[in-house]
């Protein structure tokens, strides 16, 4: 089955001008955000900005005098694939990078990332970087659980501004995972000035908004330029609500899985469509859904400080780390809730029964044979 990748080598040499801007383009950009280009692209307020194809050389070089290549660690193997079909795509390569910025702060909870490109087609994509490894971002993941705004989503519409303020062009905001909430967040609440730039809002299986937040006017203004893009048993991509129609991608993981984007099937320059979202993906999004309206805000925000504070207590920086030394880790969590006292004890234990009690309300009823 095809993919991201596969689309690159049969149509990395087709020109924008041969064929514009298309969904599939969208996710590639927007998996190029998880990549580090620190010191490498320029940042805002720079009016420069670096050819894609030249800004990999540089990231890649395995001189060991280059200090970029020594720190680069890419999340998978698909990643270095892609990056070696970047610098080798017609269609890519010659794209502009600008307006990057990394900031990650433990203290804030704030993981924040985002990337400007400009395609060559007299646009700009602005592309928001994804929940990456570190315990801080999926905690702050998990923080939208029970707040609106975290810090991303604050940092994200001051961005987009500034980036709409120092570019005079056309925009798509678009992003994967948390960055997909981020592009509609962003777009949803920058001027309205700003807003009647932005030609599309991708949403590559990230989590939609809380109900409140989706009621406000700046979101209404542009829901229906958001594009949002979730593989059948989508997980993430259900998490809070969705105004905006969604399309269904086929993925060729299963479960968990299909998060990642090069899982999806790619068919010339169209994602290819599933019919509906698996029966897990539906219970999934019924028992948290339901989980956040039976359990209160504040109870949730304990919940999750809790947890986070136990897996800090490991000194484990990244998932990655925390799964490494998992038995260990596992007794560390023991020995925290042993020395709970009664009062945490009993919210943990709540918070955890509703969602298991919600969870068995929403199981599918098996399908039983009928009486002939």
């Amino acid at each position: 089955m095809a993919n991201i990748l596969d689309y690159l080598r049969w149509r990395g040499d087709i020109s924008l001008a041969q064929s514009p801007f298309n969904d599939v383009d969208n996710l590639i950009l927007a998996r190029l955000s998880y990549i580090k280009f620190d010191g490498i692209v320029p940042g805002i307020g720079d009016q420069m900005g670096i050819e894609l194809g030249k800004a990999v050389s540089i990231l890649c070089d395995p001189d060991p005098a280059n200090p970029y290549a020594v720190h680069f660690t890419p999340l998978s193997d698909d990643d270095k694939a892609l990056l070696a079909l970047l610098e080798e795509s017609e269609r890519f390569s010659k794209m502009i990078l600008t307006g990057y910025v990394n900031d990650f702060d433990p203290d804030a909870e704030k993981q924040f990332s985002a990337l400007t490109v400009l395609p060559g087609d007299s646009t700009a994509y602005v592309a928001f970087r994804g929940t990456d490894n570190t315990i801080v971002g999926w905690k702050e993941d998990f923080n939208m659980s029970f707040t609106t705004p975290v810090p991303a989503q604050t940092e994200s519409v001051r961005h987009l501004t500034r980036i709409a303020g120092m570019l005079d062009l056309p925009l798509r905001v678009g992003g994967h995972s948390k960055g997909g909430n981020l592009a509609v967040y962003s777009s949803s609440f920058c001027p309205e000035q700003v807003q009647k730039k932005i030609l599309c809002v991708y949403n590559n299986d990230g989590p939609g908004l809380d109900q409140n937040t989706i009621s406000k006017d700046g979101y209404q203004r542009v829901k229906d330029r958001i594009l949002t893009f979730v593989p059948q048993s989508s997980i993430v991509g259900m998490m809070l609500e969705h105004e905006e129609d969604y399309m269904i991608v086929h993925s060729t993981q299963s479960g968990m899985a299909q998060h990642d984007p090069y899982s999806w099937e790619v068919l010339r320059c169209d994602f290819v469509t599933d019919g509906h979202l698996t029966d897990g993906s539906r219970f999934i999004d019924k028992t948290l859904k339901g989980w956040v309206a039976q359990v209160d805000a504040e109870k949730r925000k304990f919940f999750i400080d809790t947890l986070y504070e136990i897996v800090s207590s490991t000194d484990a920086k990244t998932v990655r780390e925390f799964s490494a030394s998992w038995g260990k880790n596992a007794l560390t969590f023991a020995r925290a809730y042993k020395n709970m006292d009664e009062e945490t004890r009993n919210i943990l234990r709540e918070v955890i029964a509703a969602l298991i009690r919600i969870a068995r309300e929403n199981l599918p009823l098996p399908n039983l044979p009928t009486k002939k």
